[in-house]
Parts: C-alpha cells; sequence; structure tokens
C-alpha cells in the first residue's frame, strides 16, 4: 500500500507527517522507518523510530533511491511501514514527471514487501496526475 500526501509548501504535511509516524509506532506490528533528506524530525518522532537521514548519501535519481529502499528491506525484513518525508528533497534533480513511475514502481515493491509506505509530496495537490491522485 502507498499512500502520499501532496501539497504546497506549508500546508502542514510535515505535521501530519510526524502525526502518523508517531501513531504507526502504537498500531504496527513491526519496525517502522521514517526516511527525511535532514535530522529535523529527531525530536519530533518517537525514540523506537529508526530515523534515516539521506543527506548522508548520494540519491540523485529514482533508481538509486530504489536501491536503498532494496536495501533497507534486505536488512530489516521486520519493516512494516515507511513514511519518507518530502520525497522532492529526496531526489531533487528529478522532474515531477517521474513520481509517477517511481509511486507505481513503489506500490508493486510494497505488495511483494508487505511494507506499507507513505509519501509526503511538494507540490500542488490540484496539479497532480490522475496516475498520482490514485495514491492520495
Amino acid at each position: 500500500m502507498v499512500k502520499v500526501i501532496m501539497g504546497l509548501k506549508g500546508t502542514g504535511k510535515t505535521k501530519q507527517m510526524i502525526d502518523l509516524i508517531n501513531t504507526a509506532v502504537d498500531t504496527e506490528h513491526g519496525n517502522v522507518v521514517a526516511i527525511a533528506h535532514d535530522s529535523k524530525l529527531t525530536y519530533d518522532i518517537n525514540y523506537k523510530i529508526r530515523l534515516v537521514d539521506t543527506s548522508e548519501y548520494d540519491l540523485p535519481n529514482y533508481d538509486t533511491l530504489k536501491g536503498f529502499l532494496y536495501g533497507l528491506y534486505a536488512s530489516n525484513y521486520d519493516i512494516t511501514h515507511v513514511f519518507i518525508e518530502s520525497l522532492n528533497k529526496l531526489v531533487p534533480t528529478v522532474g515531477s514527471s517521474d513520481v509517477e513511475p517511481f509511486l507505481d514502481w513503489l506500490e508493486g515493491f510494497s505488495q511483494k514487501s508487505g511494507i506499507k509506505y507513505t509519501v509526503s509530496i511538494s507540490e500542488d495537490a490540484a496539479k497532480a496526475s490522475d496516475g498520482i491522485r490514485k495514491y492520495f
């Protein structure tokens, strides 16, 4: 399952993600991981959540991010939910036309691995394609 939270900067996406992440620690039966471009969430999320700061890694495109997610799964089969905060910041050099194929891949990977994904995207939700809207 993939869920997308989309909106312009300042519309409360991060606050919503923090609430979802902190709720997941009590409702998920496995490990919860939060992936962000920096460590700003460190003091906002429960200490039981694994926060991965991707500024320490080079993720220039979605293929690299896919490899990163494969590695995350391979290192811990107990992960049940991954939160990706601000996808645009994780892979900043890629245009929005590449988001839809990535989300479709993520949905397939989610079904194979049994991991739920919640992804926030900083763009106008009104301009989202139908392929992205299906994950709202």
